[in-house]
């Protein structure tokens, strides 16, 4: 039986934040610790593409000012003992996804309390005021510690970054490899260089739970 015992809370919008967590679970398994994924499911979620720019526009601003998706409840097991709990899911509008705002008001006050917490972030750049908000969050639930996190930033330069997240979201990016545009942006995400990362990450975390008492 794992000494260790890892929670790990997300939400994954666009699959990448997911993807990142895969990696980074493979690397606290190598160290023998056991890993429970709990993904948060909003009750009501967003289109997944959007179907037009003005409801990709309002969607963007309402989140921009913190607003809410509530989620379906968490499964009993999450409300156990932990050794560490992370929680992880993309920027929006330079805040924590909506998901993520829900979960904290809704489960926060009874998981976390005296808990350790490391934030794991992926984002196209803009990270540090969502880190912020999370941070104030994670304390007003009566965390005992915040780790410093884990950020991914999506690699690709400006302003092919933002442009490419755009046409993501609309469900309109361009998929013929010659084109002009795939020579300045060859594709929306993560690369494997940073999922190769989340797993030595996971690795690394795994060895110094094992060293804790």
């Amino acid at each position: 039986m794992a000494s260790k015992r890892v929670l790990i809370v997300y939400y994954s919008y666009t699959q990448q934040t997911r993807l990142l967590l895969k990696k980074f679970s493979e690397g606290l398994a190598t160290a023998d610790i056991s890993v429970t994924l709990q993904r948060l499911e909003p009750v009501i979620p967003y289109e997944f593409p959007f179907r037009s720019n003005i409801r990709l526009l309002w969607a963007m601003t309402v989140t921009f000012f913190r607003r809410r998706m509530a989620v379906k409840e968490l499964a009993e097991e999450c409300f156990t003992d932990w050794d560490q709990i992370i929680v992880a899911g993309p920027t929006w509008s330079y805040q924590p996804s909506g998901p993520i705002l829900a979960f904290l008001d809704q489960h926060g006050p009874r998981l976390f309390p005296g808990r350790r917490v490391l934030p794991l972030i992926s984002c196209r750049s803009y990270w540090r005021w969502h880190l912020f908000s999370l941070r104030r969050a994670l304390h007003r639930c009566g965390v005992a510690r915040v780790d410093p996190p884990l950020v991914f930033c999506h690699p690709i330069r400006e302003p092919w970054r933002v442009i490419g997240l755009v046409l993501q979201l609309r469900g309109k990016m361009v998929r013929r490899d010659n084109s002009w545009f795939r020579r300045h942006y060859p594709g929306y995400g993560h690369s494997r260089e940073q999922l190769d990362e989340a797993f030595a990450r996971g690795r690394q975390l795994g060895k110094e739970l094992l060293a804790q008492p």
